[in-house]
C-alpha cells in the first residue's frame, strides 16, 4: 500500500513535461487495449465463418440456393461467405451474356473474387497500423520522459552547494516511471500486432485456396 501510494506521489508531484507524457502514453495504452480486443473479436469471427461456410460449401448443396441463403441472412455477408457472394454473383451475370466462353467467364468471375477479397483484407487489416505506431513510438515518448527528469535532477544539483540523493530522487523517479510507461504501452502492441499480422496472412491464404477451389468447382460445371 505504501509503494501504491508512493507512486501515485511520484507522479502527482513530477513535472508538467512528465505528466503530460504519462497522460499521452495512457491514453495510447487504453486505446491500444481497446483495438487488442476489438481485433480479437473480430479474427476468431472471420475464423468461424469460414469453417462454417466451408463445411456449408462442400456438403454439395445447390450453390444457387447457398447465395440465396447467405444474402437473407446478413444484408451484407462478411469473409469467405462475402468472397463466393462476389463470385457466384458475377458467375451467374457472366452467364446471361451469349458472348461469353467459359475462359471470360471463370476470369471474370476470379476477378470479382479477388475485389471481394481485397475488401475483407482491409478489413482485417484495420487498426493494424495505428498498434503498429504504438508500439515503434511509445519507447521514445517514454525517453523523452526519461530524459526529461534526468535534466530536472542535473539542474536541481546545479543550483546547492551540497548535493544529496533527496535532491535527485524525484527526478530519476519520474525518468523511470515514462520509462516503464513506454514500455507498459508498447510491448503489447507489438506482439498483438505481429499475432494478429500472422492471422491476416493466415485467413488470405484460407481465401485465396477457397477461391482457386471454387474457380475448379464452376470450371467443371462449365465443362459438363
Amino acid at each position: 500500500m505504501t509503494s501504491d501510494l508512493s507512486l501515485l506521489d511520484v507522479i502527482l508531484h513530477a513535472s508538467l513535461i512528465v505528466q503530460l507524457v504519462l497522460l499521452v502514453l495512457l491514453l495510447a495504452s487504453v486505446l491500444s487495449w481497446t483495438m487488442i480486443f476489438d481485433r480479437a473479436r473480430i479474427f476468431a469471427a472471420a475464423r468461424q465463418s469460414a469453417s462454417a461456410f466451408e463445411e456449408q460449401f462442400w456438403s454439395g448443396g445447390d450453390l444457387g440456393a447457398l447465395y440465396k441463403e447467405l444474402n437473407q441472412k446478413q444484408r451484407q455477408p462478411r469473409g469467405l461467405p462475402a468472397i463466393f457472394c462476389a463470385g457466384f454473383k458475377e458467375y451467374v451475370r457472366m452467364r446471361k451474356s451469349e458472348d461469353s466462353d467459359v475462359a471470360t467467364l471463370l476470369h471474370s468471375t476470379e476477378r470479382a473474387m479477388r475485389v471481394a477479397l481485397s475488401r475483407e483484407l482491409d478489413r482485417l487489416e484495420s487498426n493494424l497500423a495505428f498498434l503498429a505506431t504504438i508500439g515503434s513510438t511509445s519507447p521514445y515518448i517514454g525517453l523523452f520522459g526519461t530524459v526529461w527528469g534526468i535534466m530536472q535532477s542535473f539542474h536541481a544539483l546545479g543550483n546547492v552547494e551540497q548535493a544529496t540523493l533527496a535532491l535527485v530522487a524525484p527526478g530519476i523517479s519520474e525518468a523511470l516511471i515514462a520509462t516503464a510507461m513506454g514500455l507498459f504501452a508498447a510491448i503489447p502492441a507489438v506482439i498483438a500486432y505481429n499475432r494478429y499480422a500472422n492471422q491476416v496472412e493466415r485467413l488470405a491464404n484460407r481465401y485465396e485456396e477457397f477461391m482457386d477451389e471454387f474457380v475448379a468447382v464452376l470450371q467443371r460445371q462449365g465443362r459438363g
